[in-house]
């Protein structure tokens, strides 16, 4: 069974979280980036790095991707979350401009 394709540059930006690279996380990220978890917004890269730092990579985060959708301008990507915070599923909807992500955000 093959994975969900999952469209550049989110491919690249999951890559990193999967291989714990937090400076290739923040970087694709654009300089007003956002992170909405579960309606907690960081914005930017200094926010959105003491997040990841105390919920996501610092926790050793890892997403399996269960399933990739369109929905309007909006990539949702569906996953199974590991490590060592929350594990369980969850969908990461990205905003994406360019080759950057504008807004992530975090659902069940």
């Amino acid at each position: 069974m093959t994975s969900p394709t999952v469209p550049h540059p989110l491919d690249r930006l999951l890559a990193a979280v999967n291989a714990g690279e937090l400076d290739a996380f923040l970087d694709f990220f654009t300089d007003d980036g956002v992170v909405d978890d579960w309606g907690r917004e960081f914005r930017g890269r200094a926010a959105i790095q003491g997040w990841s730092d105390r919920e996501f990579l610092g926790s050793a985060v890892t997403l399996k991707v269960t399933g990739v959708a369109q929905n309007g301008a909006e990539v949702v990507v569906s996953t199974e979350v590991g490590g060592n915070g929350f594990n369980g599923p969850s969908d990461f909807a990205f905003q994406v401009d360019g080759d950057r992500v504008r807004r992530m955000r975090i659902t069940g």
